[in-house]
């Protein structure tokens, strides 16, 4: 049963940090650590219940994927086009691929986490100043340039350090081009799509043999926790960048830093 209570757990962490700026992976091991949920499950575990907050997404930006999969689209110059996802995609699946083993046997600790949480709060917090009393360029997601969707790919590299974030490092960069804080969420958050599925595959395939039928229930549990959570976290947010800046959520990465620091030493 402590194992159905750890999956319920840590997917309404994945659930809640996933599409935030505060880093789910830094979350994940930071509770993993604290809840002894840690193996060859917890790795399995770790990579499914990503599969929950990819559909979430998929539910929410449905009209979208929609209109990015219907084959006139494809080539469209701006927005989330497959053209466009595939320039944003490719910077971080190259370093992905290059540094996959030395990002999981060296980076995957509570230091490195608390590294990231404190590097990319003070990016948040440094974009924000520079785009302070400037009006965007680029306020709908529709509008972003193939280069700007490149550019941003580029942030996103920042994210395969534990502890950055996707949503921080790509929405901060994306303020950085001028982009309003809703238009580079709505970017993120379709870009993460297939770039999570396609990590989500590469690491299944390597683990998957590790997996038994008892272990069924414990990944369902966390797959359905997290989709239900993300997607309630997802909406949440993207009002939230309405009328709100990412400095309050790098105040609290920096608490969550201090929490890890004390705790674990």
């Amino acid at each position: 049963m402590y194992e159905y209570f750890c999956a319920f757990i840590v997917g309404i962490v994945e659930g809640f940090t996933e599409y935030i700026p505060v880093s789910s992976t830094g979350h994940m091991i930071i509770i993993g650590h604290m809840l002894g949920f840690e193996g060859i499950l917890a790795d399995l575990f770790d990579v499914f219940i990503q599969l929950g907050a990819i559909l979430s997404v998929l539910v929410v930006y449905h009209n979208k994927f929609t209109f990015i999969l219907n084959t006139h689209h494809w080539f469209r110059k701006k927005g989330p086009s497959v053209f466009n996802l595939c320039i944003s995609m490719f910077p971080a699946c190259l370093m992905g691929l290059i540094f996959h083993d030395f990002i999981k046997n060296y980076l995957f600790s509570p230091t490195t986490v608390i590294v990231g949480l404190i590097l990319g709060g003070i990016f948040m917090i440094f974009a924000e100043k520079i785009r302070k009393g400037r009006a965007f360029t680029v306020t709908k997601v529709d509008k972003i340039t193939t280069k700007q969707a490149f550019i941003i790919g580029l942030f996103q590299c920042l994210s395969l350090w534990p502890g950055f974030s996707r949503s921080g490092s790509t929405i901060a960069g994306s303020l950085l081009l001028g982009i309003s804080r809703k238009a580079g969420a709505d970017f993120t958050f379709i870009m993460a799509v297939p770039l999570m599925f396609l990590a989500c595959f590469y690491d299944l395939l390597k683990v998957i043999g590790s997996l038994s039928f008892s272990d069924l229930g414990v990944l369902a549990v966390g797959f359905a926790t997290a989709f239900v959570v993300a997607y309630i976290s997802i909406l949440w947010f993207l009002k939230f960048l309405n009328t709100s800046t990412l400095t309050g959520f790098a105040v609290y990465r920096f608490l969550v830093a201090a929490f890890a620091f004390v705790y674990f030493w």
